[in-house]
């Protein structure tokens, strides 16, 4: 059985970006593609409402392009459970109030049991000093938090 894995939006914007000069962007776009192309199969990848929200917004031609790239995954249902949840990390000021999508994320892909949380937030989400913290307050609601990770983290062997 494959492990499930909530695709945040930033790794779909990622995917679909025009090629950035910043060097550090530019490599995680080709991590990006290349967890895409070799290990995506690997996963039963699933999204939320708030992805699809997400990227159906901004540049039209790629926002088209993001849309019909998550559009053949599993959308979990944002539960009582995870709107309790979001809201416990930001109550407890684990994720800011202005971030409180990146906690909607979180609780969506915890209360649904998620394996992995894949994303390139590395400010609100994949930041090693807050997934303690994010673990916490899951387990705290009653929840297991998922393995929150960047595709880098599951390029695999």
């Amino acid at each position: 059985m494959k492990a499930a894995l909530y695709l945040e939006t930033s790794v779909v914007s990622y995917l679909t970006a025009r090629p950035s000069r910043n060097v550090i962007v530019a490599a995680h776009q080709q991590i990006t593609q290349d967890w895409w192309r070799r290990r995506r199969k690997h996963f039963d990848i699933c999204v939320s409402q708030f992805v699809l929200d997400e990227v159906a917004q901004g540049d039209a031609p790629l926002a088209r392009q993001r849309v019909a790239l998550v559009k053949p995954f599993r959308v979990l249902e944002a539960t009582d459970g995870a709107l309790r949840l979001a809201k416990a990390l930001v109550a407890m000021g684990v994720i800011p109030r202005k971030a409180a999508a990146d906690a909607a994320h979180i609780a969506v892909a915890a209360t649904h049991g998620v394996h992995f949380l894949m994303t390139w937030n590395c400010k609100h989400i994949a930041n090693a000093e807050m997934v303690d913290r994010i673990e916490k307050v899951c387990r705290s609601q009653g929840f297991d938090c998922p393995v929150i990770c960047t595709p880098e983290e599951l390029i695999g062997e």
